[in-house]
């Protein structure tokens, strides 16, 4: 009976092996032509640490690969999918590291093999942080009752949430959760809005977790736009009047504009606020701190309003006109003071509009997205990611990383290597998060979709994924224990000081930074 046992196991360990690598076909037609594989991960440059680039081909009824790299290859196919076990997957990436695995595929249609010519995949020796937070919602445009920001490992397939309106909502009109921010991508330091229901702003800070109104008498909304100081602490955040307009011919859907805007920051010690960009026909947006601590990048619309009494009407009536261009300011650490802004890239006279800016290291390289005009470039469909150098003043060459889709929210690894950033290339209304190599010489290379465990998954999910984030860790502060602080009523600032803001116009709307957030879908 014992031997009966062990040789049941035996031969059931060898079926699985036969499952796991299947046998190449030996009757094919040679095509001509690479395979037409979702996601396109043909001839992408990945990191070292990157989870399996698993794939399928839609219109095949089987597939087999053979992937190889050096002395190590394997056979993979189930069904039409191609799904790479983490373990092996892992060996292939050690052996490919700085040079290239090739991948052979063959694919049956009515019992007829084809094989394709082979596409390359690079693995660069450069790794990933190995974490990334965004935030999922439906694409409805006006509703937001289920939302979550979550984290994702991108070294393997895990995935949780950091927190989930369900946890907390009784609105009948919805509950939002926003813009989710870390201190030099780590999560001892980090914060995100709730709006609406139990109004407040969620601050982890040393660990230590807090709840709080950012919001004074002075300011023109409450904290919206965020970006933790690498080393201070010290939040930039943008206050906005916003407000949205919908289309029922344009092919964008959904407007999102600003009325009024400043940049104020909080001290998350001291809990004392300060507003320090506010002039009166500037609107200064999208704060972002360079690595380095040393400068304020920030983006900024030039209006003046004929009516401050009619703000509301006059700026739905010249959205189109409203551009913004890309500045930066001097930070000195010390006595913690803004210095003089200075113009880094002129983007209205191209009749564009830039925003959403952020730097290397050195920088140099400053990534950012452009579209026809406004800030919120995901409803643009010719917004593309752009770079400009610096040095040379120029804009490289990003054609590798675009479509002929919407691309917005672009950020870099905390190494540089890497570029990540939200598109609509699949279908024009989920949005999803991308990949991208920037080398050191400067050059970015083709862009591939976050690989999933079921290369089917993004066809089939109902959410967008907005605002990535890079992260070194994952969040240590539990969904509950976020619940929990929520619950309790929060804490207000101590005091404000710095530049006194202008009057804002008339007719801007009450609480409409809880707008704009609903339409980043």
């Amino acid at each position: 009976m014992k031997q009966y046992i062990l040789t049941l196991l035996f031969l059931l360990l060898l079926l699985c092996g036969c499952n796991r690598h299947p046998s190449l076909p030996q009757d094919y037609k040679q095509e001509s032509e690479k395979p037409a594989i979702y996601p396109d991960y043909t001839d992408v440059t990945v990191p070292i640490n990157i989870a399996p680039l698993n794939f399928m081909v839609e219109q095949a009824d089987e597939v087999v690969a053979h992937i190889k790299a050096g002395e190590t290859e394997y056979n993979y196919g189930k069904g039409n999918k191609v799904l790479i076990p983490e373990d092996e997957w892992h060996k292939l990436l050690v052996a490919a590291k700085g040079k290239k695995m090739t991948v052979d595929v063959y694919c049956k249609q009515q019992d007829k093999w084809s094989r394709y010519q082979p596409f390359s995949i690079e693995v660069s020796p450069d790794s990933i942080d190995p974490y990334i937070s965004y935030r999922a919602l439906a694409p409805t445009y006006v509703g937001f009752e289920h939302l979550a920001i979550r984290q994702r490992c991108l070294e393997d397939f895990s995935e949780s949430d950091i927190f989930n309106t369900r946890q907390i909502s009784t609105e009948k009109l919805g509950h939002c959760i926003n813009c989710h921010s870390y201190q030099n991508y780590r999560t001892d330091n980090m914060m995100f809005h709730i709006r609406i229901c139990h109004d407040a702003t969620m601050i982890v800070y040393n660990g230590k977790l807090k709840n709080i109104l950012l919001k004074t008498p002075e300011m023109i909304s409450a904290a919206v736009y965020p970006s933790w100081h690498p080393t201070l602490p010290i939040i930039a955040f943008s206050t906005d009047h916003t407000m949205q307009s919908f289309h029922t011919r344009d092919i964008t859907k959904v407007e999102v504009m600003e009325s009024a805007s400043d940049i104020v920051f909080y001290d998350v010690e001291k809990n004392t606020m300060e507003t320090v960009l506010a002039d009166s026909i500037e609107l200064e947006l999208f704060p972002s701190w360079s690595p380095d601590g040393k400068w304020l990048y920030f983006c900024s619309a030039r209006h003046e309003f004929e009516d401050m009494n009619n703000g509301m009407n006059e700026t739905l009536n010249h959205y189109k006109q409203l551009r913004y261009n890309l500045y930066r300011a001097p930070f000195d650490m010390k006595t913690r003071k803004l210095g003089e802004p200075e113009l880094i890239y002129d983007a209205i006279s191209k009749e564009r509009s830039a925003v959403e800016q952020r730097v290397t290291s050195d920088n140099r390289y400053v990534v950012f997205a452009e579209g026809p005009n406004g800030l919120f470039h995901i409803w643009h469909p010719s917004a593309q990611i752009e770079i400009l150098d610096q040095q040379t003043s120029q804009l490289i060459d990003t054609k590798p990383i675009n479509s002929r889709r919407a691309e917005s929210y672009p950020s870099f690894s905390s190494n540089d290597r890497w570029i990540l950033f939200e598109s609509r290339r699949d279908d024009g209304n989920y949005t999803r998060d991308y990949l991208a190599y920037f080398d050191r010489n400067g050059r970015v290379h083709k862009a591939f979709l976050i690989p999933q465990k079921d290369p089917a998954y993004f066809q089939m999910s109902l959410y967008s994924w907005s605002r990535p984030e890079f992260m070194k860790e994952p969040v240590k502060v539990t969904p509950q224990m976020f619940l929990e602080q929520a619950l309790k009523d929060p804490g207000s600032i101590k005091s404000h000081s710095g530049i006194v803001p202008p009057a804002s116009p008339a007719g801007s709307g009450k609480h409409t930074e809880e707008w704009e957030h609903k339409s980043n879908s």
